[in-house]
């Protein structure tokens, strides 16, 4: 009863909202304002102290605003380079909140009486995140991970969420190469599935069970008795940060990278699902180079045709067919596409698939290009789809072009050395849609969660 009165409590709030507003309204107000000067009156601005100011001030926030700005920071040409630079720094490792919340938001879930509940139950939070910090704990013998969300996070959403909206409404004032509804609508509905650990309790079941045939990848097992909405148990997984193994030997980078491409990709071929943040923080290597895949608060479930129209594109690039390429872009929701603009999304499409064609061992990126994996070609398409009047990316484009890029990231980082081709067709030949939406059907009414 505790969870379900703290619950109605946090609910969506105009207090809250205007708490929040205050809270940042500053910090992306003057973003905005600043930018719009720039960019339509030629006001010259400081912009590396700007940004630097603002990924100190995006930094010390708790909730979604900084998870936000990550994303921002990917999207080609939506925010100057000083911008990118200084917020691509940012991490989701806030300052953690201490014991005395720790103890109201505990009693709040679990009851006065919470720690009998546990055999220990660590004061120090182990990691603190945008939406939620984690504590080390144990029952029974067994370590246990106890992930313990920020007071208030739903009115933190709604308001960051509007804020977002400003920014991207002034962007599209002087560029309207993307039409950003799309991309707002997507980030706000992941963002909002986020807050619900009831659902990211689901989704933890559904990768286990998706990868319980990969003895290399690992998923934590949610403790449910010691769960609620806002707080989420589960055993603890002992591993490294992927970072520390940047200069081991090629083969042990090898393999990471190839469970690294595993654990993302499967789930998508075979069930349609992919997990959305390949943030450094959401996995971590065990000692025999095992992949802990951890955070399922975005995940992607997508309808068979999407993975379908992947595949199709796949092939209408290796073979040259614009036939078919047209074909997967309007399966996906493109519309009004002209010649121009499908050579100039195929440029996108070449530097994506463009490892997977080549059978034999390479890296991801063989150009040496320095910064953010595929930002040059990606620049370059914005530029000339600006040119030729712009166009608005399905929905779906947002969450699985950043687990490509952050893919492709990792994997730079490991500078790997990777037979991708074979990889990618092991898990797309003999590919048959309707087998895959007859298994993600079962699999997604296994774990209570909704169809595409």
């Amino acid at each position: 009863m505790s969870g379900k009165k703290e619950k109605d409590r946090e609910g969506d709030s105009i207090g809250g909202r205007v708490r929040r507003y205050a809270k940042v309204g500053t910090a992306v107000g003057g973003l905005a304002a600043r930018l719009a000067g720039d960019r339509m009156f030629g006001i010259s601005i400081d912009r590396p102290g700007h940004a630097k100011d603002l990924k100190n001030a995006l930094g010390g926030l708790k909730g979604p605003l900084m998870k936000v700005a990550q994303i921002l920071a990917t999207i080609p040409e939506a925010l100057p380079q000083e911008y990118v630079d200084e917020l691509m720094q940012l991490q989701a490792n806030a300052p953690a909140m201490g014991w005395l919340f720790v103890k109201r938001r505990m009693a709040a879930e679990l009851g006065p009486d919470w720690q009998d509940r546990f055999d220990s139950f660590e004061h120090e939070a182990a990691a603190a995140a945008s939406l939620g910090q984690v504590h080390r704990a144990s029952l029974d013998g067994m370590a246990l991970a106890c992930k313990l969300q920020y007071p208030d996070m739903n009115s933190a959403v709604e308001a960051d969420l509007a804020q977002l909206k400003l920014i991207f409404s002034i962007y599209g004032r002087y560029d309207r190469t993307i039409d950003t509804t799309h991309v707002h609508a997507e980030i706000g509905e992941r963002l909002r599935e986020e807050l619900d650990y009831h659902r990211e309790g689901r989704h933890m079941s559904l990768f286990a069970e998706i990868l319980k045939g990969q003895r290399h990848i690992h998923v934590p097992t949610i403790v449910p008795e010691l769960s609620t909405g806002r707080l989420l148990t589960m055993n603890w997984l002992e591993g490294q940060p992927l970072l520390a193994f940047r200069e081991a030997d090629l083969e042990t980078r090898n393999t990471l990278a190839l469970n690294m491409f595993r654990a993302w990709y499967l789930p998508f071929y075979n069930c349609g699902v992919i997990h959305g943040d390949p943030h450094l923080g959401n996995y971590a290597v065990r000692p025999n180079l095992d992949i802990n895949l951890l955070d399922f608060g975005c995940i992607r479930v997508f309808e068979g045709k999407f993975v379908g129209g992947v595949i199709d594109l796949y092939r209408a690039i290796r073979d040259g067919d614009k036939e078919l390429a047209v074909h997967a872009y309007e399966t996906w929701g493109f519309t009004g596409l002209s010649h121009e603009v499908i050579e100039t999304l195929n440029l996108w499409a070449n530097f994506v698939y463009g490892p997977l064609l080549e059978d034999r061992s390479r890296r991801i990126r063989e150009d040496d290009i320095a910064g953010v994996y595929g930002r040059d070609v990606a620049e370059k398409v914005h530029r000339r789809l600006r040119e030729l009047g712009g166009v608005q990316p399905p929905r779906e484009f947002v969450f699985m072009d950043r687990a490509a890029i952050g893919l492709g990231g990792v994997f730079m980082h490991l500078n790997a050395e990777v037979n991708w081709y074979r990889e990618f067709h092991e898990l797309i030949d003999g590919f048959d849609l309707a087998q895959m939406r007859r298994r993600q059907s079962r699999l997604l009414k296994k774990f209570d969660l909704p169809l595409p």
